[in-house]
């Protein structure tokens, strides 16, 4: 006789006991998996209901900017139509970029890692493993073979996908090594197992600023120069301590990096005192400026008779996260600062211009309004956007007498990044701005979006549970 289960409601949660707990942890840890592994499943499904022949039949002839046909993964994997990977990522609630990558994966696994696919499809490996595994091989450089890739599908098979970066990277290695692919290069050592790749790169994350007004900075170097770089920095926060600073170490060493970025103009403080650095600063006239502030930042203000009053708080375009007014002001103290101050633009104002092309003021007032690509889910900011025209411009209008039914206006304006903006145009996807800076897209399977300040809104009715749930465990005895 079959034991009856049952998933229990949130409510029912309370009176669960702790092996009882362990048992629901268990039963959602395998449906979360289940459910992993179909996405990959459907994924590829996805790209197979959308090969390059799929934009022929869409389009009788090609036109600059339209899709095309774009190898996601390695080598004996299919190509995609480009525009397929965004109806899927909104669908799934992410990018377009992370739905490629997602739909790539899925081609690599099931095309050049067949024994590792067929191990995440029968649940003996997690899929987010076998994701890894599959990104680590398609981004190989050099690319590796249908027959390397089988080398490594073989190996990380045979511990059912338990590798680790480490370990994962030195196997990517030595297949490069064992099947020939490395490009012959002097310079690199034939005897290591390994392909000489130059990693030396330095990388300011400015997308992801702190709350705290910090970036992130990561740096791969010479050791002479990393050994150089850290007795400099050593240096400097040596110095700001002899000049008074009370500042921990870490925050000295940050500043000083700041000092070593300008070098060419930074003075030498070396054994001065802090007034004397200062005067030597003012009279140095002749140097550039060391640092040039241009901050696009937003601050509620008000007004005490002649005198504006900013609020302490407020938004960073860039990183769109809080900073304080205190903030601004220290960025700008520092010696032989140019701060440049940009115009307060109203966004509520309706601008137009007189021909197709979008004018300064317009563009920065449409940019100021959406603050990232309009398109749903897409977090491009919107400096590195175009800007649209949501309804076409129309070039013949002027000379046929008609009205011009896209104008380069305010309402008529939105930004896009390149992607979308050529998705937007060469695709069925249509929007409309419902709203200042609140959009709606309807995609051509009828799905709907609205985008705004606050982000993207399914406007579809939501989806009921599917009735085949996953097995749960016993009910409770009610005391």
């Amino acid at each position: 006789m079959s034991e009856v289960l049952f998933v229990p409601g949130a409510g029912e949660v309370e009176d669960l006991s702790a092996a009882e707990l362990l048992a629901l942890a268990r039963s959602r840890k395998s449906a979360e998996d289940r459910a992993a592994a179909d996405l990959l499943d459907v994924a590829a499904r996805w790209a197979d209901l959308h090969p390059p022949e799929s934009i022929h039949s869409a389009a009788s002839f090609t036109v600059p900017g339209s899709q095309h046909e774009e190898p996601i993964a390695g080598e004996g994997a299919p190509l995609v139509a480009e525009f397929c990977c965004a109806e899927l990522g909104t669908v799934l609630g992410i990018t377009s970029t992370a739905a490629k990558k997602l739909i790539g994966q899925a081609l690599e696994l099931r095309h050049r890692l067949p024994r590792l696919w067929a191990q995440v499809q029968a649940g003996a490996v997690p899929a987010w493993r076998a994701r890894v595994v599959a990104d680590t091989t398609i981004h190989s450089t050099p690319p590796l073979t249908v027959e390397a890739a089988g080398f490594v599908d073989a190996q990380v098979a045979a511990v059912a996908g338990r590798v680790g970066s480490a370990q994962l990277d030195r196997l990517v290695a030595e297949t490069i090594r064992r099947y020939d692919l490395a490009t012959a290069d002097p310079a690199a050592d034939p005897e290591d197992g390994y392909l000489h790749v130059d990693p030396r790169h330095v990388t300011v994350d400015t997308d992801d600023v702190h709350y705290a007004g910090t970036m992130r900075i990561e740096a791969e170097v010479d050791i002479a120069d990393a050994l150089d770089f850290d007795r400099a920095v050593a240096h400097r926060a040596a110095a700001r301590a002899a000049l008074g600073s009370t500042e921990s170490l870490d925050v000295r060493r940050a500043k000083a990096l700041g000092d070593l970025a300008r070098t060419q103009t930074a003075l030498d403080i070396a054994g001065l005192t802090a007034e004397a650095a200062t005067a030597d600063a003012n009279e140095a006239g002749d140097l550039p400026a060391a640092r040039q502030v241009v901050i696009h930042a937003h601050f509620d203000a008000s007004f005490s008779g002649d005198t504006t009053v900013f609020g302490p708080t407020g938004r960073m375009e860039n990183g769109r996260r809080l900073v304080l007014l205190d903030q601004i002001r220290s960025w700008c103290a520092d010696s032989r600062t140019e701060v440049t101050i940009t115009p307060v633009i109203d966004l509520n104002s309706e601008l137009t211009a007189q021909g197709y092309k979008v004018p300064a003021d317009i563009r920065e007032q449409v940019q100021l309004r959406d603050r990232m690509c309009v398109f749903p889910f897409c977090s491009r900011p919107a400096r590195r956007c175009d800007v649209d025209h949501i309804v076409p411009w129309d070039d013949d209008a002027h000379a046929e007498g008609r009205p011009q039914p896209g104008p380069a206006t305010t309402s008529n304006l939105a930004c896009l990044c390149r992607f979308h903006h050529r998705f937007k145009t060469h695709s069925p996807w249509r929007y409309a701005m419902v709203a200042p800076g609140v959009f709606e897209w309807t995609s051509p399977h009828g799905h709907r979006y609205r985008r705004d300040h606050t982000g993207t809104t399914d406007l579809d009715p939501p989806h009921p549970p599917d009735v085949a749930a996953p097995p749960g465990i016993p009910r409770p005895r009610r005391r």
